[in-house]
């Protein structure tokens, strides 16, 4: 192993142009957790890039999984029968579409 197998493992993230408010808010949570302002975000990107790529399925089929998984029994879902009302906010115009 020579140090370009170190480097190409750790990588270096740069933010330009983050709000101030943004800043405060994570050396606020920092603090809060004992990490240095760096580690938190980390943390963040770690946490929540995750999160995201744990929900490729959607709603639907993921309930359906975790019912199945359960060992409930199967989940019946009823046919739609009717279409769905339009909500009071939406104009016709909008619901045409």
């Amino acid at each position: 192993m020579d140090i370009n197998d170190i480097i190409d493992v750790m990588a270096t993230l740069l933010i330009r142009k983050l709000d101030d408010s943004v800043k405060a808010a994570l050396r606020k949570r920092a603090a809060a957790n004992g990490r240095s302002m760096e580690e938190e975000a980390r943390v963040i990107l770690n946490f929540e890039l995750r999160r995201v790529s744990a929900f490729k399925e959607g709603l639907g089929t993921r309930l359906e999984r975790i019912f199945r998984e359960s060992g409930a029994g199967e989940l019946v879902v009823p046919p739609r029968t009717e279409m769905p009302r339009k909500p009071p906010f939406v104009s016709d115009e909008e619901w045409e579409k």
